[in-house]
């Protein structure tokens, strides 16, 4: 569906201008606010109008918009802040029109007579464009954490449910609009194999295109498991980032845009697994790599060394894999295991297709840590 900012303010302003009982308009609330969270969505749209009544479908479509050409979605939760900050400073008394030259920082003799060019929240916007403004006032008021006050000529309110956001108890992720031109829609760029040229083309080093192309096929790996579309596992962007943040561990992995709660604990592992594993294959052991090998032979073992280093047991593991790949370590110095142990997760790796670790975790019943099966995999 095709609609913009002044479509959502009109519709709140008919629903409340409306002459039906509350009872009536509790329910036509209800209704929009459904219609509006289904046009905002980032997943399948499918599984959301089955949810809608009460019909569940585990697994995405692949068929709908957002299957197809799945939405950027970005951590709005600061230019949230400062839209909710400008409607709270300017008296909750304007429309978006107004507000959006306050965040922009246009001196006209309206913001002048009322005083709003010294206010906190004059030209705090200038970072981002007019239309990204209103994609966040529109998703804001679809999400409810702004009103429009029907008496006040379409002035923009605050809710009681934007508090945890303005707070910034509560992060927000909205959907990025895409920029479109005439160019983008004849050359079909919105197209999943159009897209992976695009973002691969970005890269210049052999390492990074290495590990997209790795990433990638880790995405067909699983897409193909699970019967689905590639693009349903993750975005095109969402894959650009990892190559360009190199995710160390699960927490870093789950700051990506795109890597949400359910999908990390669904493809978490397996991405950071790929990544770490092609980090082996390009990386010399660098300096900090080094200082955890050395401090693991003054005796300290691996918990021990994330503790006095205050990092990451998922990265002191990665260094001393490093290590052990290298010749410089075994594998029983750093994996403090028996041989019953060590002949389970080895029957285990064998016995799994693929390279994924999650199905080896499980099959083990979660007993050993995803640290010590990458250490045992990889020391063959």
């Amino acid at each position: 569906m095709i609609y913009g900012l002044q479509d959502v303010i009109t519709l709140r302003q008919m629903l409340e201008a409306g002459e039906a009982d509350a009872a009536r308009k509790r329910v036509e609330r209800h209704k929009l606010d459904a219609m509006l969270g289904l046009c905002e969505l980032t997943t399948c749209r499918r599984q959301a109008l089955l949810a809608y009544f009460d019909d569940a479908q585990p697994n995405p479509c692949g068929n709908c918009d957002t299957c197809i050409n799945p939405p950027e979605t970005w951590d709005a939760s600061v230019p949230a802040q400062k839209a909710l900050s400008c409607v709270h400073r300017t008296g909750q008394r304007f429309g978006v029109n107004y507000l959006l030259d306050v965040l922009m920082g246009k001196t006209d003799e309206r913001i002048l007579r009322f005083g709003h060019d010294k206010s906190s929240t004059f030209g705090i916007g200038k970072d981002l464009s007019q239309q990204e403004w209103r994609s966040i006032f529109r998703q804001l008021i679809a999400r409810g954490l702004l009103a429009v006050d029907i008496e006040g000529h379409g002035a923009l309110q605050l809710t009681d449910a934007c508090r945890p956001v303005l707070r910034g108890d509560e992060r927000l992720w909205l959907r990025r609009d895409p920029v479109k031109t005439k160019t983008s829609a004849l050359k079909g760029e919105g197209r999943v194999g159009v897209k992976g040229q695009k973002h691969s083309a970005a890269f210049t080093s052999e390492a990074d295109l290495m590990l997209w192309e790795a990433l990638r096929a880790r995405r067909r790996e699983l897409a193909l498991a699970q019967g689905v579309p590639p693009y349903v596992v993750f975005h095109d962007a969402t894959l650009t980032e990892m190559v360009q943040r190199r995710p160390q561990t699960l927490e870093e992995l789950a700051h990506i845009s795109g890597v949400g709660e359910r999908k990390l604990a669904a493809y978490g592992e397996d991405f950071l697994e790929t990544i770490l594993a092609q980090d082996d294959q390009t990386t010399a052991l660098s300096d900090t790599a080094a200082e955890t090998l050395h401090l693991f032979r003054l005796g300290l073992d691996a918990p021990a060394i994330a503790d006095r280093r205050g990092l990451k047991q998922t990265t002191i593991y990665h260094h001393l894999t490093l290590a052990i790949t290298r010749g410089e370590l075994k594998l029983r110095d750093v994996v403090p295991l028996d041989e019953e142990d060590f002949a389970r997760i080895h029957a285990a790796l064998h016995a799994s297709s693929g390279q994924a670790l999650k199905p080896v975790y499980e099959a083990l019943g979660g007993q050993y840590s995803y640290e010590i099966l990458r250490c045992v995999r990889l020391a063959g």
